[in-house]
C-alpha cells in the first residue's frame, strides 16, 4: 500500500513538471498575442510567468523590454535588455534597443562597442547600425585642434 502511494506521487508530480515545462511556450505565445493587440499588461504577465517556468528564454526578456520602452520605463527595459544578452548575445533587437538608449545617455563608448558587437553578428538589422553611428558622429564632440 505504501508503494502505491509513494509511485502515485510520483506519477503525479511527474506529470506537473512536465505539464509546467511545456507551458512556458505558451505563456510565451499568448503574451505574443497580447503585445500585439496591444495589451500591454496583460502580456507583461504572460511574459513574466513564462520566466517562471523558463528563467533563460530570451524572447520574453525581450518582450519585456519592449513593453517598458512603450511604458517609458528606461531602467527596467534596460535590465529586461540585460538579459536577454546574457542569455542570447546575438540578439539583433537587443543590442539596437541598448544602443538607443546609450545614445540617449550620451555613452558614446557603450555606443560604439555594441555597434562593433552589432556589426559582426548583423544578420537583418544591419542597416540600422549605420543609423546610429550617424546620429553619434553628429552628437559627439568633435576635437578641435
Amino acid at each position: 500500500m505504501k508503494k502505491l502511494i509513494v509511485n502515485t506521487i510520483i506519477i503525479f508530480l511527474s506529470f506537473n513538471i512536465l505539464n509546467m515545462s511545456m507551458g512556458d511556450i505558451s505563456f510565451f505565445d499568448k503574451g505574443l498575442k497580447l503585445y500585439g493587440e496591444k495589451k500591454y499588461d496583460d502580456a507583461k504577465f504572460m511574459f513574466e510567468r513564462g520566466i517562471v517556468f523558463n528563467p533563460k528564454d530570451s524572447n520574453s526578456y525581450l518582450y519585456l523590454a519592449k513593453i517598458y520602452n512603450f511604458k517609458k520605463n528606461q531602467e527596467k527595459e534596460e535590465k529586461n535588455l540585460e538579459a536577454t544578452l546574457l542569455i542570447d548575445p546575438s540578439n539583433e533587437d537587443a543590442i539596437l534597443m541598448l544602443m538607443k538608449i546609450s545614445l540617449e545617455k550620451s555613452n558614446f563608448s557603450k555606443v560604439k562597442d555594441l555597434s562593433n558587437t552589432f556589426k559582426k553578428i548583423c544578420k537583418k538589422l544591419c542597416n540600422e547600425n549605420s543609423e546610429i553611428l550617424k546620429t553619434l558622429d553628429n552628437l559627439e564632440p568633435k576635437n578641435d585642434t
